[in-house]
C-alpha cells in the first residue's frame, strides 16, 4: 500500500520502519527535517515538507506526535494531512491524546469522506522497535477492518475498543493502572531494602505470585540500582496523567491515587528527572 507516517520520534521512527520492511511504500514527514532524512536513508521511501504533501495519494496516513495541539497541527489547516487526503483514505492516530480531540477529528474526517481511528499504543520504545506494541483503537468497525492488518506489522495485539475516543479512553485506563503499580512497587522495594532484605531475592520470590507485573519483571532491579536513563519519560507520563485527570473530572470518576502519584512525578521533575523513566518514583523514597 501507499502509506504516510507523520512524526518520527522514538516511537514513530521504528513503527514507520516496520511498514517499510513489510513492503509498503512509505512517505514520511517530521517537523525536524533531518530526522526524516535519516529515516529515508535507513529505510528508503520519500519525505515531504508538509503533512498535506505527505498524505497526497496515500491510502493510510499514520501519525505519532506529542499532544492534542501537535495532532491538530498535523491534521487540520491548509498544510494539514486532511487537506491532502483523498476521499476513502484512512487517518490513524497513534498519539496519546484526549478522547475529545479524537471525536473532533473523527467527525471532521467523516464530513470529508475520510476514515479516522484513534489508536494509542502501549509497550514503549522497545515494543515499537520489536514490533510488539499493544494498540487500543476507537472508531468505525469497517475502517478498523481495513487498517488492522497494516497496524499488525508493529502491533502484537490490535483491538477495536468501541466508537471514536474509545482507544484514548482505554489508554487512560492503562496509564492510571501503571501509575498505581509503580508507586506500589517503589514502596515495596524501598521497604525491602530498608528492612535489610536481599532485594533481588525478594523480587525473584514475589514475582512468582500475585504481586507479579510487567513493571516488576522489567524495572525492579534497575529501580533498586537507581538507574532511570531509559524508558518512558516522566514528562510524558505527567502529560498523560493530566489527560486522565481531566477526563475523570468530566465523567465524575474518582482517581485519588492517580492524583497523588501525579504530584509525586511533579516532585521528580523538580529534582531534574523530567527525562527519567517513570520507575524513578522510587528515587523520592530512597533519596528522601
Amino acid at each position: 500500500m501507499k502509506v504516510a507516517f507523520l512524526g518520527l520520534g522514538v516511537m514513530g521512527y521504528p513503527m514507520a520502519g516496520h511498514l517499510a520492511k513489510n513492503g509498503h511504500e512509505v512517505t514520511v514527514y517530521n517537523r525536524t527535517t533531518s530526522r526524516a532524512e535519516d529515516w529515508v536513508k535507513e529505510f528508503g521511501g520519500a519525505l515531504r515538507p508538509t503533512p498535506a504533501d505527505a498524505a497526497t495519494a496515500a491510502e493510510i496516513i499514520f501519525a505519532c506526535v506529542g499532544n492534542d495541539d501537535d495532532l491538530r497541527a498535523v491534521v487540520t489547516g491548509p498544510q494539514g494531512a486532511f487537506a491532502g487526503m483523498q476521499r476513502g483514505a484512512i487517518f490513524i492516530d497513534h498519539t496519546t491524546a484526549s478522547a475529545e480531540v479524537a471525536r473532533e477529528l473523527h467527525q471532521l474526517g467523516k464530513e470529508r469522506g475520510i476514515g479516522f481511528l484513534d489508536a494509542p499504543v502501549s509497550g514503549g520504545q522497545a515494543g515499537a522497535q520489536n514490533g510488539k506494541l499493544t494498540i487500543m483503537v476507537g472508531g468505525d468497525a469497517d475502517v478498523f477492518a481495513k487498517a488492522q492488518p497494516v497496524m499488525a506489522h508493529y502491533g502484537r495485539a490490535v483491538t477495536l475498543m468501541g466508537p471514536a475516543g474509545s482507544g484514548q479512553l482505554t489508554k487512560m485506563v492503562n496509564q492510571i493502572t501503571i501509575a498505581g503499580l509503580l508507586q506500589g512497587l517503589s514502596e515495596g522495594l524501598n521497604f525491602a531494602l530498608r528492612a535489610g532484605l536481599d532485594g533481588k531475592k525478594v523480587v525473584e520470590v514475589i514475582s512468582k505470585g500475585a504481586a507479579q507485573s510487567w513493571q516488576m519483571e522489567n524495572r525492579a532491579l534497575t529501580m533498586m540500582e537507581g538507574k532511570f536513563d531509559f524508558g518512558f519519560a516522566v514528562d510524558w507520563m505527567r502529560k498523560d496523567l493530566g489527560i486522565c485527570l481531566g477526563e475523570a473530572r468530566r465523567n465524575k470518576s474518582a482517581l485519588p491515587v492517580t492524583a497523588l502519584v501525579d504530584q509525586f512525578y511533579q516532585r521528580v521533575q523538580e529534582r531534574g528527572g523530567g527525562r527519567w523513566d517513570t520507575s524513578s518514583l522510587i528515587n523520592l523514597l530512597m533519596e528522601a
